[in-house]
């Protein structure tokens, strides 16, 4: 049929070329034009496209056919893509159904290679002198065509030859060394801190990338705040039972700080939000990694790696870290205790502690991501985390008891610690992935489970004496052996629905299950010189929690205007059983068997997130959820803690959730150059907070008084703030980051009678953090950052212990804030330096320290109606740290030419099917 149409347009217009020159001598008329004007489009371009140096045809290059065209609206010409394709396996390609006049552009993009571009037409004006020629018709009277019509089918059905690229290699260099995302970036619901522009933390842990991170504080000790709350650590989007000094910086991709979660996300931890750590995987094809080494100034050093390969379906990723680590920290702590009665006088404790730690930790992940084909796609991870650390204290104990009307009782204890403890941890990701052929749909389900263990040894012997540097007057030694374990599985299941150009629907289910067993025995050494279990003081407990919740969220958008509304429901329960000890009806541990257990049933909770675009690159956004704290296992099991004679605590079985309510209203507006400006104002309110309440009680063995941490539900709490977090491009080498956030909080409690708490009043807070980046020359890149926080109220709802919280996990890790109590201000400053060399840059080496000026600091005054206590603490001032990196890959433009390009192969696939709109 094509070659017909070409015959039959070379005659038409040997025809018409033969008519426009005018009538033959003597005929009448004017003429006329062949077709009627109507020229069929049948033009047709081919050719193949092949690698300069190879010659060998290139798989995955995209042609594009452009012509200009004249625009009616700005009454000048503007480029259209009239015909495209991406070249198949041997780099042939070939474009059809041309229109057969005008002039065009043949532009070839493949990704490593030069742009190759051409004007390229059907040339028809050697027609004019051969259109003459022949018999009429176009035949040559036996039936074949003529000379013109050769000519005209070779004028519309073109071949363009072997089109060469030549490869770009830095344009190559700039995908797989140079490439880099800001510090920073800003959105609406989450911020994303990109932890590969982070110097100062490389070779450190995820404790130290936290500090860098904007509405994050960490102390001294790694205890993480998210706006003076503690956050739940997710992993990959999912909860985790690993801590922050667990999960090496080096692996970290970034991190994303969502202060309001959604119905999408866990409804745990509703004073703070979500820190979720992204671990590296990379996706491109070829294969790439990393390599690295460091030592800090005191001679421990790491080491680790990771490496991507991506071949056709398969994309595999492997990771390790080995640290060793070695801390020193030393604290004191002023205790006076100011209640009299029967069997107690008012006394002073003096504590110092010189407490250094040391030990080490590996890491190792990996896995990989099959491409069943193009709708499904399966995961498989998992790692490994093992272990030891060996905390060794010697604490100096000054003791004054003060009997009513009778001398001062001194005594001096000096008490030696050692401690020898390991850990395991074991955990597995199954995810699958399904896409529907509209653009949008999806539904996708992962299965996670996590095991771990831990066993540790603790000699503790007090030297007991009346003065210092007196004689002994006695000894008193006590042993600890402890081992626990942990299981943790989630699965959890997610599905999108498109319902029009500008909405969607989401709804997802999840469950998650956690078992965990611990035997803590407390051995003390008798007069047969051997250690015997103290059955009142140890414990041996297992208990359960499930949590069950689904969710639903329907969003839209109505010009610039756009809302999300969301659902989620969520049930939990826990078990518990205590194998050593129970309560008898005056709170006393008899050393029977007790089981403990608790429901709390179906809560509902939902949120709003509203957004309006004010133009100029301008969104203003209000949002608000509501968010639940259940009490822990250990907040909620009446055994009381001896471990630490100085430091009792008991856990309260009436303790009930606790309810947030949390609203924030921001503003972001993004300014030329990427700059950047997000202000926040927040408030949360929550009812029967859980919060810590010393309380009196009586040693079994030793029949002494003592102070014990339990806890309760104090009526309400609030906090509420204003935030500002700026990125600043204030020249081409000079990066700012600065984020400022002033806030206040109180807590109004209950009357529990003679121990009754008073709680600080209402007090205005803030802190600050600057990150400064200077490019100082292409090598040399120079981070100052600093952070100081002022006079702060306890955070109701506490501190979580290195981060690893949990409250997203449903029970467990949430340790509660005191009502009575408030932290000093405290503040530092951090340098690295990084020297990238060899070619492409592709190593380095970096210099961090720490705490420059020595002026971090963990000072915290707490007190009551009948006690008060002073206590500072200092860890690791101006360190020191060395890292060296080196990155390697081979990029395979191969795989990347059969790769399609979305946006390039829509508009194609739009102009092969004839432009039509359903």
């Amino acid at each position: 049929m094509r070659k017909t149409w070409l015959l039959f347009l070379a005659m038409a217009m040997s025809a018409a070329i033969g008519f426009s020159q005018g009538p033959p001598m003597g005929a009448g008329g004017g003429g006329r034009r062949g077709m009627g004007g109507q020229i069929p489009s049948i033009g047709h371009f081919y050719g193949k496209v092949v690698d300069s140096k190879t010659g060998k045809g290139m798989d995955g290059a995209s042609v594009q056919l452009i012509q200009s065209k004249y625009n009616p609206a700005t009454h000048g010409q503007k480029d259209t893509v009239i015909s495209g394709m991406i070249t198949g396996r041997h780099g042939d390609f070939s474009l059809e159904n041309l229109p057969i006049l005008g002039n065009f552009r043949l532009r070839i993009t493949a990704i490593g290679y030069t742009a190759y571009e051409q004007k390229v037409a059907f040339d028809l004006k050697g027609l004019r002198g051969a259109a003459g020629g022949g018999a009429p018709g176009g035949g040559n009277g036996d039936g074949q065509p003529n000379m013109a019509g050769l000519q005209a089918l070779n004028a519309v059905d073109k071949d363009l030859g072997n089109i060469k690229l030549t490869e770009d290699a830095q344009n190559l260099e700039q995908v797989t060394v140079t490439a880099s995302k800001p510090l920073i970036q800003m959105g609406v619901d989450r911020k994303i801190y990109n932890v590969e522009k982070d110097i100062s933390a490389a070779g450190g842990s995820a404790t130290d990338v936290m500090r860098n991170v904007p509405s994050v504080q960490v102390d001294i000790d790694g205890n993480v705040t998210l706006r003076n709350s503690p956050p739940t650590i997710f992993v990959d989007g999912r909860p985790t039972t690993l801590t922050l000094d667990q999960i090496p910086a080096d692996a970290i991709q970034s991190v994303e700080i969502i202060t309001n979660p959604g119905a999408k996300y866990d409804a745990s931890g509703g004073t703070s939000g979500i820190l979720n750590i992204v671990l590296k995987k990379n996706r491109k094809a070829g294969y790439n990694g990393n390599l690295r080494a460091g030592i800090d100034q005191r001679g421990k050093f790491n080491a680790g790696g990771d490496i991507n390969v991506k071949q056709g379906k398969i994309n595999f990723f492997l990771s390790g870290n080995y640290n060793q680590r070695k801390s020193i920290a030393t604290a004191d702590y002023n205790r006076y205790t100011h209640i009299a009665g029967a069997n107690n006088a008012p006394d002073s404790l003096i504590e110092h502690d010189y407490n250094p730690n040391k030990g080490y930790f590996a890491f190792g992940r990996g896995g990989f991501d099959l491409l069943l084909d193009n709708r499904n796609t399966l995961t498989i991870a998992g790692n490994i985390v093992h272990g030891t650390f060996e905390p060794y204290n010697n604490s100096d104990l000054y003791t004054d008891v003060f009997p009513p009307g009778q001398p001062t009782i001194y005594s001096y204890t000096q008490r030696l610690s050692t401690t020898n403890a390991q850990f395991n941890n074991h955990g597995a990701m199954l995810s699958f992935k399904h896409t529907f052929p509209r653009s949008g749909e999806e539904w996708t389900a992962d299965v996670n489970y996590s095991q771990g263990s831990n066993d540790n040894l603790n000699l503790i012997t007090s030297n007991i004496y009346n003065v210092k540097g007196g004689p002994l007057s006695g000894v008193f030694e006590q042993q600890q052996v402890g081992n626990g374990n942990n299981k943790f599985f989630t699965a959890q299941t997610d599905y999108t629905l498109p319902m029009g150009e500008k909405s969607k629907l989401e709804a997802g289910a999840r469950a998650q299950i956690r078992h965990n067993s611990s035997i803590n025995d407390i051995d003390t050494l008798g007069n047969d010189n051997q250690f015997h279990v103290e059955g009142l003081l140890s414990s041996q407990y297992t208990f359960t929690d499930r949590v069950f919740a689904g969710y639903v969220t329907y969003g839209n958008a109505i010009k610039d205007f756009t809302y999300q509304l969301g659902l989620r429901g969520e049930s939990s329960n826990y078990s518990g059983t205590e194998h050593y000890t129970a309560l008898d009806s005056i709170g006393h541990q008899t050393g029977a068997i007790g089981n403990f257990s608790n429901q709390f049933p179906l809560s509902l909770f939902p949120s709003v997130f509203l957004t309006q675009k004010l133009g100029g690159n301008q969104d203003l956004s209000l949002n608000y959820t509501r968010r639940i704290d259940r009490p822990n296992f250990f907040q909620l099991f009446p055994f009381t803690d001896y471990s630490d004679s100085l430091n009792v605590s008991r856990g309260n079985p009436d303790l009930k959730p606790q309810f947030t309510n949390s609203f924030e209203l921001a503003y972001q507006k993004t300014f030329p150059g990427n700059n950047t400006f997000l202000a926040s104002t927040y408030y949360k309110y929550t009812t029967d907070l859980i919060t810590r309440n010393p309380v009196f009680g009586t040693n079994p063995v030793s029949n002494k008084p003592v102070l014990i941490s339990s806890f309760i539900n104090a009526r309400s709490s609030f906090v509420g703030g204003f935030e500002l977090i700026g990125r600043n491009a204030i020249t081409k080498w000079w990066d700012i980051t600065s984020n400022i956030n002033i806030f206040t909080s109180k807590i109004n409690t209950i009357d529990t009678g003679l121990f009754a708490v008073q709680p600080v009043g209402e007090t205005w807070s803030w802190y600050g953090k600057i990150n400064n980046s200077f490019k100082l020359t292409k090598a040399l890149t120079l981070q100052l950052s600093g952070d100081y926080t002022s006079k702060t109220v306890l955070p109701p709802g506490g501190s979580a212990s290195n981060g690893g919280g949990g409250g997203g996990r449903g029970f467990g890790g949430q340790v509660s804030g005191n009502a009575n109590g408030y932290s000093r201000p405290s503040g530092g400053a951090d340098a690295a330096l990084r020297y990238e060399f060899l070619k492409n840059r592709v190593a380095s080496l970096t210099l961090s320290v720490s705490d420059i000026f020595r002026t971090r600091v963990n000072s915290v005054y707490t007190y009551a109606s009948y006690y008060e206590q002073d206590a500072v603490r200092r860890r690791d001032p101006q360190f020191f740290r060395l890292q060296f990196n080196y990155r390697f890959g081979k990029f395979d433009v191969a795989l990347f030419k059969r790769k399609n390009i979305k946006g390039e192969q829509n508009a194609i696939e739009g102009i092969q099917g004839g432009g039509s709109q359903q």
